[in-house]
Protein backbone atom coordinates (compact mmCIF):
# COMPACT_ATOMS: atom_id res chain seq x y z
CA UNK A 1 0.00 0.00 0.00
CA UNK A 2 1.58 3.11 -1.09
CA UNK A 3 1.16 6.96 -0.31
CA UNK A 4 3.17 9.72 -2.06
CA UNK A 5 3.04 13.05 -1.81
CA UNK A 6 4.44 16.01 -4.00
CA UNK A 7 5.19 19.61 -4.11
CA UNK A 8 6.80 22.08 -6.33
CA UNK A 9 7.02 24.83 -3.77
CA UNK A 10 10.49 26.46 -3.87
CA UNK A 11 12.69 24.98 -2.14
CA UNK A 12 10.72 21.97 -2.34
CA UNK A 13 12.75 20.05 0.45
CA UNK A 14 10.92 22.36 3.15
CA UNK A 15 8.28 19.67 2.92
CA UNK A 16 10.61 17.90 5.14
CA UNK A 17 10.26 20.72 7.48
CA UNK A 18 6.76 20.42 7.60
CA UNK A 19 6.70 16.52 8.23
CA UNK A 20 9.07 16.47 10.51
CA UNK A 21 10.90 13.53 8.48
CA UNK A 22 14.28 14.45 6.98
CA UNK A 23 15.07 14.20 3.47
CA UNK A 24 18.03 12.19 3.60
CA UNK A 25 16.60 9.15 6.56
CA UNK A 26 14.34 6.45 5.72
CA UNK A 27 12.25 5.78 8.70
CA UNK A 28 10.19 2.76 10.07
CA UNK A 29 7.66 2.95 12.65
CA UNK A 30 5.59 0.56 13.89
CA UNK A 31 1.18 0.21 13.46
CA UNK A 32 -1.70 -1.76 13.82
CA UNK A 33 -1.23 -5.02 11.90
CA UNK A 34 2.08 -3.66 10.31
CA UNK A 35 5.46 -1.38 9.54
CA UNK A 36 5.07 2.30 7.73
CA UNK A 37 8.43 3.00 6.10
CA UNK A 38 8.66 7.14 5.33
CA UNK A 39 11.07 7.77 2.83
CA UNK A 40 11.71 10.39 -0.31
CA UNK A 41 12.16 9.22 -3.79
CA UNK A 42 13.18 12.96 -4.56
CA UNK A 43 14.18 15.48 -2.89
CA UNK A 44 15.49 18.79 -4.66
CA UNK A 45 15.26 22.15 -4.93
CA UNK A 46 12.56 22.28 -7.49
CA UNK A 47 10.06 19.26 -6.98
CA UNK A 48 10.20 17.05 -3.50
CA UNK A 49 8.50 14.04 -2.78
CA UNK A 50 7.98 12.05 0.24
CA UNK A 51 6.37 8.31 0.37
CA UNK A 52 4.67 6.26 2.91
CA UNK A 53 4.86 2.64 2.44
CA UNK A 54 2.54 0.65 4.64
CA UNK A 55 3.37 -3.18 4.86
CA UNK A 56 0.62 -4.91 6.63
CA UNK A 57 0.95 -8.51 7.75
CA UNK A 58 -1.98 -10.86 6.41
CA UNK A 59 -1.41 -13.29 9.38
CA UNK A 60 -1.47 -10.33 11.94
CA UNK A 61 -4.54 -9.26 10.14
CA UNK A 62 -6.15 -12.81 10.45
CA UNK A 63 -5.60 -12.48 14.05
CA UNK A 64 -6.56 -8.80 14.94
CA UNK A 65 -10.03 -10.22 13.17
CA UNK A 66 -9.24 -7.71 10.29
CA UNK A 67 -9.85 -9.25 7.19
CA UNK A 68 -12.33 -9.36 5.01
CA UNK A 69 -15.15 -11.77 5.90
CA UNK A 70 -17.67 -10.63 3.30
CA UNK A 71 -17.08 -14.44 1.40
CA UNK A 72 -15.71 -17.45 2.22
CA UNK A 73 -12.42 -17.64 1.18
CA UNK A 74 -12.18 -13.93 2.98
CA UNK A 75 -9.78 -14.86 5.67
CA UNK A 76 -6.99 -15.97 2.78
CA UNK A 77 -7.73 -13.42 0.22
CA UNK A 78 -8.65 -9.93 0.72
CA UNK A 79 -7.29 -6.74 -0.87
CA UNK A 80 -6.34 -5.19 3.07
CA UNK A 81 -2.76 -5.47 2.02
CA UNK A 82 -3.11 -3.38 -1.26
CA UNK A 83 -5.60 -0.65 -0.66
CA UNK A 84 -6.03 2.76 0.54
CA UNK A 85 -8.27 1.96 3.49
CA UNK A 86 -8.74 3.02 7.28
CA UNK A 87 -5.25 0.96 7.72
CA UNK A 88 -3.89 3.85 5.69
CA UNK A 89 -5.57 6.67 7.26
CA UNK A 90 -4.16 5.63 10.88
CA UNK A 91 -1.16 5.45 9.52
CA UNK A 92 -1.12 8.86 8.40
CA UNK A 93 -2.53 9.78 11.66
CA UNK A 94 0.24 7.95 13.35
CA UNK A 95 3.73 9.25 11.29
CA UNK A 96 2.53 12.80 10.68
CA UNK A 97 0.63 13.38 13.38
CA UNK A 98 2.51 16.93 13.95
CA UNK A 99 1.75 17.95 10.22
CA UNK A 100 -1.97 17.18 10.96
CA UNK A 101 -2.28 19.59 13.14
CA UNK A 102 -0.36 22.38 11.57
CA UNK A 103 2.27 22.90 13.35
CA UNK A 104 5.39 23.30 12.45
CA UNK A 105 8.26 25.26 14.88
CA UNK A 106 10.86 25.32 12.41
CA UNK A 107 8.89 27.58 9.78
CA UNK A 108 5.40 28.15 11.15
CA UNK A 109 4.73 30.82 8.42
CA UNK A 110 4.99 28.07 5.96
CA UNK A 111 2.77 25.81 7.63
CA UNK A 112 0.05 28.12 7.45
CA UNK A 113 0.83 28.87 3.50
CA UNK A 114 -1.47 27.02 0.91
CA UNK A 115 1.14 24.81 -1.51
CA UNK A 116 0.95 23.41 -4.80
CA UNK A 117 0.38 19.60 -3.47
CA UNK A 118 0.12 16.27 -5.78
CA UNK A 119 -1.09 13.47 -4.09
CA UNK A 120 -1.12 9.79 -5.94
CA UNK A 121 -2.90 6.77 -4.45
CA UNK A 122 -2.39 3.83 -6.94
CA UNK A 123 -5.06 1.70 -5.38
CA UNK A 124 -8.31 3.63 -3.56
CA UNK A 125 -11.42 1.10 -2.89
CA UNK A 126 -14.16 3.14 -3.79
CA UNK A 127 -17.35 1.30 -3.11
CA UNK A 128 -20.34 3.66 -4.43
CA UNK A 129 -21.44 6.07 -7.78
CA UNK A 130 -18.96 6.28 -9.95
CA UNK A 131 -18.51 10.07 -9.13
CA UNK A 132 -17.98 9.86 -5.62
CA UNK A 133 -14.44 10.67 -6.07
CA UNK A 134 -15.27 13.67 -7.36
CA UNK A 135 -18.41 14.26 -5.40
CA UNK A 136 -16.00 14.04 -1.86
CA UNK A 137 -12.68 15.78 -3.12
CA UNK A 138 -13.33 18.84 -5.49
CA UNK A 139 -15.70 20.48 -3.09
CA UNK A 140 -12.32 21.01 -0.54
CA UNK A 141 -10.52 22.30 -4.05
CA UNK A 142 -8.90 19.42 -5.07
CA UNK A 143 -8.55 18.60 -8.74
CA UNK A 144 -9.25 14.73 -9.08
CA UNK A 145 -8.21 12.10 -11.45
CA UNK A 146 -9.73 8.89 -10.64
CA UNK A 147 -8.92 6.12 -13.57
CA UNK A 148 -11.11 2.72 -12.36
CA UNK A 149 -8.33 -0.24 -12.04
CA UNK A 150 -9.58 -2.80 -14.89
CA UNK A 151 -10.07 -6.29 -13.20
CA UNK A 152 -10.39 -8.72 -16.17
CA UNK A 153 -12.99 -11.35 -16.05
CA UNK A 154 -14.64 -9.92 -12.74
CA UNK A 155 -16.40 -7.43 -14.00
CA UNK A 156 -16.78 -3.78 -12.95
CA UNK A 157 -13.57 -2.85 -10.34
CA UNK A 158 -14.30 -0.80 -7.23
CA UNK A 159 -10.84 0.28 -7.23
CA UNK A 160 -9.67 3.94 -8.94
CA UNK A 161 -5.80 4.84 -9.52
CA UNK A 162 -6.25 8.36 -7.82
CA UNK A 163 -4.54 11.21 -8.80
CA UNK A 164 -5.21 14.61 -6.43
CA UNK A 165 -3.80 18.09 -7.30
CA UNK A 166 -4.59 21.51 -5.50
CA UNK A 167 -2.82 24.18 -4.06
CA UNK A 168 -4.06 23.79 -0.04
CA UNK A 169 -2.17 24.13 3.35
CA UNK A 170 -0.33 20.72 4.07
CA UNK A 171 -2.69 20.40 7.15
CA UNK A 172 -5.75 20.48 5.11
CA UNK A 173 -4.64 18.17 2.66
CA UNK A 174 -3.45 15.36 5.16
CA UNK A 175 -6.81 15.59 7.46
CA UNK A 176 -8.54 15.48 4.02
CA UNK A 177 -7.29 11.87 3.70
CA UNK A 178 -7.67 11.00 6.73
CA UNK A 179 -11.47 11.29 7.12
CA UNK A 180 -12.38 10.83 3.67
CA UNK A 181 -10.19 7.35 2.88
CA UNK A 182 -12.40 5.27 5.36
CA UNK A 183 -15.05 7.23 3.40
CA UNK A 184 -14.42 6.07 -0.19
CA UNK A 185 -13.46 2.15 1.36
CA UNK A 186 -17.26 2.38 3.50
CA UNK A 187 -15.33 0.35 6.09
CA UNK A 188 -13.42 0.81 9.15
CA UNK A 189 -10.51 -1.90 10.60
CA UNK A 190 -11.30 -1.17 14.04
CA UNK A 191 -14.55 -0.51 16.25
CA UNK A 192 -16.15 2.47 16.17
CA UNK A 193 -16.91 4.22 19.74
CA UNK A 194 -17.76 7.77 21.34
CA UNK A 195 -14.37 8.92 20.50
CA UNK A 196 -14.40 8.76 16.69
CA UNK A 197 -16.73 11.75 16.97
CA UNK A 198 -14.49 13.84 18.17
CA UNK A 199 -11.44 12.85 15.75
CA UNK A 200 -13.98 13.25 12.98
CA UNK A 201 -14.60 16.83 14.23
CA UNK A 202 -11.41 17.73 14.83
CA UNK A 203 -10.01 16.56 11.43
CA UNK A 204 -12.85 17.90 9.63
CA UNK A 205 -13.09 21.05 12.06
CA UNK A 206 -12.04 23.95 8.92
CA UNK A 207 -14.07 21.74 6.11
CA UNK A 208 -16.65 19.33 6.86
CA UNK A 209 -19.87 21.37 8.03
CA UNK A 210 -19.63 23.08 5.00
CA UNK A 211 -19.32 20.39 2.86
CA UNK A 212 -22.15 19.38 0.86
CA UNK A 213 -21.72 15.84 1.56
CA UNK A 214 -21.21 16.14 5.23
CA UNK A 215 -24.24 13.71 6.16
CA UNK A 216 -22.50 11.19 3.80
CA UNK A 217 -18.92 11.36 5.47
CA UNK A 218 -20.46 11.68 8.68
CA UNK A 219 -22.53 8.56 8.17
CA UNK A 220 -19.38 6.41 7.05
CA UNK A 221 -16.83 7.38 8.84
CA UNK A 222 -18.86 6.83 11.92
CA UNK A 223 -19.82 2.97 10.20
CA UNK A 224 -23.76 4.08 10.02
CA UNK A 225 -23.97 4.16 13.99
CA UNK A 226 -27.09 6.05 13.97
CA UNK A 227 -26.89 7.63 17.52
CA UNK A 228 -23.04 8.64 16.79
CA UNK A 229 -23.84 10.49 13.55
CA UNK A 230 -26.78 12.80 15.21
CA UNK A 231 -24.39 13.80 17.37
CA UNK A 232 -21.82 14.64 14.67
CA UNK A 233 -24.50 16.15 12.65
CA UNK A 234 -26.15 17.98 15.46
CA UNK A 235 -22.13 19.60 15.92
CA UNK A 236 -21.57 20.11 12.94
CA UNK A 237 -24.83 22.32 12.67
CA UNK A 238 -23.89 24.31 15.56
CA UNK A 239 -20.61 24.89 13.59
CA UNK A 240 -21.96 25.77 10.38
CA UNK A 241 -22.18 28.95 8.68
CA UNK A 242 -24.38 28.53 5.55
CA UNK A 243 -27.70 30.73 6.09
CA UNK A 244 -30.16 28.70 7.84
CA UNK A 245 -32.89 29.53 6.09
CA UNK A 246 -31.94 28.13 3.49
CA UNK A 247 -32.76 24.85 5.42
CA UNK A 248 -36.49 26.27 5.30
CA UNK A 249 -36.97 27.70 2.18
CA UNK A 250 -36.54 24.61 -0.10
CA UNK A 251 -36.24 26.52 -3.46
CA UNK A 252 -34.24 29.69 -4.33
CA UNK A 253 -36.77 32.49 -6.11
CA UNK A 254 -34.67 32.30 -9.22
CA UNK A 255 -36.17 28.49 -9.38
CA UNK A 256 -39.38 29.00 -8.12
CA UNK A 257 -41.00 31.79 -9.00
CA UNK A 258 -42.14 31.52 -13.25
CA UNK A 259 -43.71 34.97 -14.07
CA UNK A 260 -42.49 38.44 -12.31
CA UNK A 261 -45.58 38.67 -11.07
CA UNK A 262 -45.78 35.52 -8.55
CA UNK A 263 -45.21 36.10 -4.91
CA UNK A 264 -42.39 33.44 -3.90
CA UNK A 265 -43.30 30.43 -2.67
CA UNK A 266 -41.38 31.02 0.53
CA UNK A 267 -44.02 33.99 1.25
CA UNK A 268 -47.08 32.42 0.23
CA UNK A 269 -45.99 29.00 2.34
CA UNK A 270 -45.77 31.87 5.31
CA UNK A 271 -48.75 33.67 5.03
CA UNK A 272 -51.13 30.25 4.43
CA UNK A 273 -49.72 28.88 7.57
CA UNK A 274 -50.70 32.11 9.51
CA UNK A 275 -54.09 32.58 7.98
CA UNK A 276 -54.57 28.81 9.34
CA UNK A 277 -53.23 29.27 12.78
CA UNK A 278 -56.20 31.74 12.89
CA UNK A 279 -58.41 29.87 11.64
CA UNK A 280 -58.26 26.97 13.79
CA UNK A 281 -57.83 29.66 17.15
CA UNK A 282 -54.13 28.58 17.78
CA UNK A 283 -53.05 31.05 20.29
CA UNK A 284 -49.45 29.48 21.58
CA UNK A 285 -47.59 27.78 18.51
CA UNK A 286 -44.53 26.60 18.59
CA UNK A 287 -42.16 26.52 15.26
CA UNK A 288 -40.36 23.24 15.34
CA UNK A 289 -37.37 23.79 12.50
CA UNK A 290 -37.66 27.42 12.56
CA UNK A 291 -34.25 28.50 10.85
CA UNK A 292 -33.72 31.90 10.56
CA UNK A 293 -36.75 32.97 11.85
CA UNK A 294 -38.95 33.52 8.55
CA UNK A 295 -42.23 32.12 10.81
CA UNK A 296 -41.51 33.51 14.14
CA UNK A 297 -41.44 37.00 12.18
CA UNK A 298 -44.94 36.71 10.76
CA UNK A 299 -45.94 35.29 14.23
CA UNK A 300 -44.69 37.80 16.42
CA UNK A 301 -46.35 40.37 14.22
CA UNK A 302 -49.72 39.28 14.74
CA UNK A 303 -51.10 40.12 18.43
CA UNK A 304 -53.38 37.34 18.09
CA UNK A 305 -50.85 34.88 18.54
CA UNK A 306 -49.60 35.20 22.54
CA UNK A 307 -46.91 32.97 23.42
CA UNK A 308 -44.13 32.05 20.10
CA UNK A 309 -41.67 29.11 20.84
CA UNK A 310 -39.10 29.24 18.10
CA UNK A 311 -36.91 25.36 18.21
CA UNK A 312 -33.98 24.46 16.06
CA UNK A 313 -31.05 21.86 16.39
CA UNK A 314 -28.63 24.77 15.38
CA UNK A 315 -27.39 27.15 17.81
CA UNK A 316 -25.87 29.20 14.98
CA UNK A 317 -29.74 29.52 13.15
CA UNK A 318 -30.91 30.64 16.67
CA UNK A 319 -28.37 33.02 17.16
CA UNK A 320 -29.40 34.59 13.25
CA UNK A 321 -32.95 34.16 14.26
CA UNK A 322 -32.38 36.13 17.05
CA UNK A 323 -30.34 38.65 15.20
CA UNK A 324 -32.99 38.70 12.16
CA UNK A 325 -35.80 39.88 14.34
CA UNK A 326 -33.98 42.34 16.17
CA UNK A 327 -34.66 41.31 19.73
CA UNK A 328 -32.29 43.34 21.59
CA UNK A 329 -34.23 45.93 20.21
CA UNK A 330 -37.61 44.68 20.50
CA UNK A 331 -40.23 46.18 22.87
CA UNK A 332 -40.72 44.55 26.16
CA UNK A 333 -44.06 43.43 25.15
CA UNK A 334 -43.34 41.66 22.53
CA UNK A 335 -40.18 40.07 23.34
CA UNK A 336 -42.46 38.67 25.94
CA UNK A 337 -43.87 36.64 23.28
CA UNK A 338 -40.84 34.86 22.27
CA UNK A 339 -38.74 32.14 23.46
CA UNK A 340 -35.75 30.50 21.27
CA UNK A 341 -35.07 26.90 22.09
CA UNK A 342 -32.28 24.46 20.92
CA UNK A 343 -33.25 21.03 20.49
CA UNK A 344 -33.14 18.43 18.41
CA UNK A 345 -36.96 17.17 17.02
CA UNK A 346 -36.22 13.64 17.06
CA UNK A 347 -36.05 13.46 20.88
CA UNK A 348 -38.62 13.97 23.26
CA UNK A 349 -38.59 17.53 25.04
CA UNK A 350 -40.91 18.22 27.96
CA UNK A 351 -40.65 22.10 27.21
CA UNK A 352 -42.64 21.52 23.79
CA UNK A 353 -45.77 20.62 25.23
CA UNK A 354 -48.68 22.79 26.24
CA UNK A 355 -49.18 24.65 22.88
CA UNK A 356 -52.30 24.89 21.06
CA UNK A 357 -50.40 24.59 17.28
CA UNK A 358 -47.01 22.99 16.03
CA UNK A 359 -45.62 24.15 12.65
CA UNK A 360 -43.17 22.03 10.72
CA UNK A 361 -42.60 24.24 7.95
CA UNK A 362 -40.46 22.62 4.98
CA UNK A 363 -38.61 20.64 7.76
CA UNK A 364 -39.65 16.83 7.60
CA UNK A 365 -37.83 16.20 4.28
CA UNK A 366 -34.33 17.05 5.90
CA UNK A 367 -34.80 14.14 8.35
CA UNK A 368 -33.58 10.71 7.37
CA UNK A 369 -36.56 8.52 6.61
CA UNK A 370 -35.15 6.06 9.77
CA UNK A 371 -35.34 9.19 11.57
CA UNK A 372 -39.15 10.20 10.56
CA UNK A 373 -40.90 7.32 13.17
CA UNK A 374 -38.64 9.49 16.54
CA UNK A 375 -39.77 12.60 15.07
CA UNK A 376 -43.35 11.13 14.86
CA UNK A 377 -43.12 10.00 18.32
CA UNK A 378 -41.33 13.56 19.82
CA UNK A 379 -44.15 15.56 18.13
CA UNK A 380 -47.40 14.15 18.32
CA UNK A 381 -46.60 11.02 20.80
CA UNK A 382 -45.01 13.46 23.39
CA UNK A 383 -45.33 16.89 23.25
CA UNK A 384 -49.32 16.63 21.65
CA UNK A 385 -50.06 19.60 20.54
CA UNK A 386 -53.67 20.45 19.98
CA UNK A 387 -52.76 20.68 16.02
CA UNK A 388 -49.74 19.91 14.01
CA UNK A 389 -49.21 21.75 10.63
CA UNK A 390 -46.86 20.25 8.16
CA UNK A 391 -45.93 21.21 4.92
CA UNK A 392 -43.59 19.35 2.45
CA UNK A 393 -42.59 19.56 -1.29
CA UNK A 394 -44.98 17.69 -3.41
CA UNK A 395 -42.11 16.30 -6.16
CA UNK A 396 -44.88 15.79 -8.89
CA UNK A 397 -44.78 19.62 -9.36
CA UNK A 398 -40.69 19.52 -9.66
CA UNK A 399 -41.61 19.37 -13.38
CA UNK A 400 -42.71 22.64 -13.94
CA UNK A 401 -39.73 24.16 -12.51
CA UNK A 402 -37.97 24.81 -15.94
CA UNK A 403 -34.51 25.17 -14.06
CA UNK A 404 -34.58 22.02 -12.13
CA UNK A 405 -32.77 19.07 -13.36
CA UNK A 406 -35.16 16.13 -14.14
CA UNK A 407 -34.85 13.71 -10.76
CA UNK A 408 -33.28 16.45 -8.27
CA UNK A 409 -34.51 17.20 -5.27
CA UNK A 410 -35.50 20.85 -4.37
CA UNK A 411 -32.81 21.49 -2.30
CA UNK A 412 -29.18 19.46 -1.50
CA UNK A 413 -30.48 18.82 1.94
CA UNK A 414 -33.21 17.00 0.96
CA UNK A 415 -33.20 13.01 1.91
CA UNK A 416 -36.40 12.54 0.05
CA UNK A 417 -39.51 14.39 -1.86
CA UNK A 418 -42.79 12.84 -1.76
CA UNK A 419 -45.68 12.52 -4.08
CA UNK A 420 -49.27 13.52 -3.13
CA UNK A 421 -49.96 9.75 -2.45
CA UNK A 422 -46.78 9.42 -0.21
CA UNK A 423 -47.28 12.43 1.85
CA UNK A 424 -51.00 11.46 2.38
CA UNK A 425 -50.17 7.86 3.45
CA UNK A 426 -47.33 9.00 6.00
CA UNK A 427 -49.97 11.18 7.28
CA UNK A 428 -52.83 9.32 7.53
CA UNK A 429 -51.02 6.64 9.27
CA UNK A 430 -49.19 8.97 12.34
CA UNK A 431 -53.16 10.57 12.60
CA UNK A 432 -54.31 7.18 13.71
CA UNK A 433 -50.89 6.10 15.54
CA UNK A 434 -51.48 9.03 17.64
CA UNK A 435 -55.10 9.76 17.81
CA UNK A 436 -55.28 13.14 15.04
CA UNK A 437 -57.61 13.67 12.49
CA UNK A 438 -55.93 15.42 9.32
CA UNK A 439 -56.97 17.20 6.51
CA UNK A 440 -55.12 17.88 3.29
CA UNK A 441 -54.45 21.62 1.98
CA UNK A 442 -52.49 22.81 -1.39
CA UNK A 443 -49.92 25.84 -1.08
CA UNK A 444 -49.62 27.63 -3.70
CA UNK A 445 -51.44 27.51 -7.14
CA UNK A 446 -52.74 24.16 -8.01
CA UNK A 447 -51.65 22.50 -10.95
CA UNK A 448 -54.55 20.37 -12.82
CA UNK A 449 -52.21 17.42 -13.50
CA UNK A 450 -49.22 17.99 -10.82
CA UNK A 451 -51.00 19.13 -7.77
CA UNK A 452 -50.16 22.24 -6.00
CA UNK A 453 -46.13 22.91 -5.63
CA UNK A 454 -46.46 22.78 -1.42
CA UNK A 455 -48.77 20.23 0.15
CA UNK A 456 -50.36 21.02 3.57
CA UNK A 457 -51.11 18.51 5.82
CA UNK A 458 -53.49 20.11 9.10
CA UNK A 459 -53.54 17.44 12.29
CA UNK A 460 -56.25 18.31 14.98
CA UNK A 461 -56.16 15.73 18.38
CA UNK A 462 -59.47 14.08 18.05
CA UNK A 463 -60.48 15.24 21.36
CA UNK A 464 -60.21 18.69 20.30
CA UNK A 465 -61.69 18.10 17.08
CA UNK A 466 -64.22 17.25 18.92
Amino acid sequence: MLFTLTTTHQPATDLGFLLHKHPGKVQTFEVAAGTAHVFYPQAEEHQCTVGLLLELDPIELVRRGRENTAFSLGRYVNDRPYVASSMLAVALGKVFRTALGGRCEAKPELAATPLPLQVHLPAVPCHGPADLVARLFEPLGWTVDARPIPMTGWGDSPYVDLRLTGTLRLAEALNHLYVLLPVLDNVKHYWVAEDEVEKLLRAGADWLAGHPERELVSRRYLRHRRGLVDAALTRLAEAEDTDPEALDNALDAAVITETPAREPLAATRRDTILALLKEIGARQVVDLGCGGGALLRGLLADLHFTRVLGVDVSAQALAKAERGLNLDRMSEHVAARLTLRQSALTYVDAGLRGFDAAVLMEVVEHVDPPRLPALARAVFGAAQPASVLVTTPNVEYNVRFPDLPAGEFRHPDHRFEWTRAEFRDWAQDIAQRYGYLVEFRPVGPEDPEVGPPTQLALFRRTEVAR
